[in-house]
Order: C-alpha cells, then structure tokens, then sequence
C-alpha cells in the first residue's frame, strides 16, 4: 500500500527510511513475558538474541524489562532500569550501531537509556497516562516516539474492556495525543494503534479491518500481533504455536499499510514484508503500462 508523502524517522541523526516496511525484532529482559521463548535473562542469551534479530533482517531492537502482558506483576522503577542496565550495556559492546528502543512507560527510564546508553526510540505503551512528564521527556530527549493505545493498565486491561465504538474511540484518543505531542515539539511519532492491549479480539479485528484508515494521520504505523491473543484465542492454539497466525496478520498489516512489524520471529516477518514488497512492485508495473 503507498502513500503520497515521505515516511522517515530521525534515528541517532540519521533518516530511517520507511517507504519499505521495516521490522523490530522483540528482546525482552524479563522472566515473565506472555512469550516464554522471548524471556531473555544471562549475558549469552541476550547477546545471542541480538545477533539473531539482526542477522534475520531486522532493523530495530526493541528492549523492554517490565512485562506488559495481562495481569503482569508490577515492579519499580529501579528494578527496571537495573534490568534495562544490564541489557543495553550487553547491546552497546556487541552491537554499538544497531538501533535500539526501548519499551517502558516510565520517563525517568526513557531519560536515562536515551542520555545513558544512546537509545534511539522510546516505546510507550501507556500513550503518556501511566506517567504524566513523558510528553516532556520525549519532547526534550528529541527521539522518536511510539504512541500506543491502551485502555487501563497492563494489570487489569484485560478485565472485561469496553467501547461504544472501538474505532471511533482510538482514532479520537491518537489524534489527542499526537496533538499534545506536537504543541510539545515532538517531530517523530510512530503510532501503535495496540493490538491485545484493553481490546477483545473483536475489537482487535475491527481495528486490524480498517488500519489502513490510520493514514489520515499522515504518520508511520506500526503494528505489533506477535503471538498475541487475537490468534490464541480465535485459532485455539497456545502462543508457542502462534507463529503462522502472526505470520498472517503480518502480511495483511502490510497490505494495509504498516511500516513497521514488532515480531518475536524476524525471519518470517522479513520474508513477509520481501513478498508484499514485490506484489506491490508488480502492482505498480502493471498500472504503469496500463497508463
């Protein structure tokens, strides 16, 4: 699907240019992610993940230290930033050019693996509501910014989430909030219109029919349904036998527009965005020859 305006983020300094859809390859430093195979705790296994992310063809390392799956425990700041220490000193001496963010709702976090460690992204799952001085933090870090719905917090959105209408409802929410972010200065916003996230999978699939409406913002879009529910639930399968639901989605997330895929398994998600690429180039051979 193309769009008529240019898609880039500014990375570190330098343009990331989303006019071919990129994917973010999921590393989480936790002991408690939905994923089990995600769960990366020692040295080696987090170097290890690294490399296979990308060696497999991503472009971008996602880091997070605070599951954010239902009914996840909560833990304090400091624990995470201990977390987060540890993993991105591990990133920054085996990998010191790839580009990272890191997913954490905390501004005080953000701050410090902006300015500490050089992290190119901040990943908020919370939209700013789970910290008032993100919008702050971001504006004054000048980094880009992924901004996700989420209705309520991880540990009870899941509780029976309600709409009057999930599209209207999020659609409204995003254009608030990139609003807040621009009267603040903020240059770069990712929007994440959050799968799983205070959703049923209907919901989920309301939002996924009309993604491709998410243009209207004229901003990139990323979609992450790595092994979530809405394939669990609706395929009955667990999330370790997730992998060809996900690999689905994926591909109709592109279709409809995405320009970035947050995946725990890169290769197939990079094999999804190299097919797409080339049906929309066959597309766009044949309209030329038809003109």
């Amino acid at each position: 699907m193309n769009t008529s305006y240019p898609k880039y983020i500014n990375v570190n300094g330098c343009l990331l240019d989303l006019s071919q859809p990129q994917v973010m390859g999921i590393l989480n430093i936790t002991p408690d992610s939905f994923f089990a195979d995600s769960r990366m705790q020692t040295e080696s296994d987090i170097r290890d993940r690294a490399t296979r992310i990308l060696e497999e063809g991503a472009s971008m390392i996602d880091v997070g230290a605070y599951s954010s799956r239902p009914n996840a425990v909560h833990i304090s700041a400091e624990e995470e930033k201990a977390r987060l220490r540890f993993g991105l000193d591990i990133l920054r001496k085996n990998h010191p050019d790839a580009i990272v963010s890191v997913d954490t709702f905390r501004a005080d976090v953000a701050r410090m693996c902006v300015e500490e460690y050089g992290v190119a992204i901040i990943n908020d799952i919370s939209g700013g509501e789970m910290d008032p001085n993100m919008f702050d933090t971001v504006a004054s870090l000048n980094v880009p910014y992924i901004l996700m719905h989420m209705q309520g917090i991880p540990q009870d959105m899941q509780q029976e989430p309600h709409y009057e209408n999930v599209v209207k409802e999020v659609f409204y929410y995003l254009s608030e909030k990139v609003q807040q972010l621009r009267d603040r200065g903020v240059k770069d916003i990712i929007l994440d219109p959050g799968f799983g996230f205070g959703k049923t999978v209907k919901h989920n699939y309301q939002l996924m029919a009309v993604l491709e409406e998410l243009a209207v913002f004229k901003l990139p879009v990323l979609v992450g349904v790595s092994r979530k529910s809405m394939i669990t639930r609706l395929l009955n399968v667990s999330a370790q036998d997730a992998l060809n639901g996900t690999t689905v989605l994926n591909t109709i997330s592109l279709l409809k527009g995405a320009d970035i895929l947050r995946v725990h398994d890169v290769k197939q998600a990079v094999e999804a965005v190299r097919i797409v690429e080339a049906l929309n180039k066959a597309s766009e051979t044949i309209l030329n020859c038809q003109s």
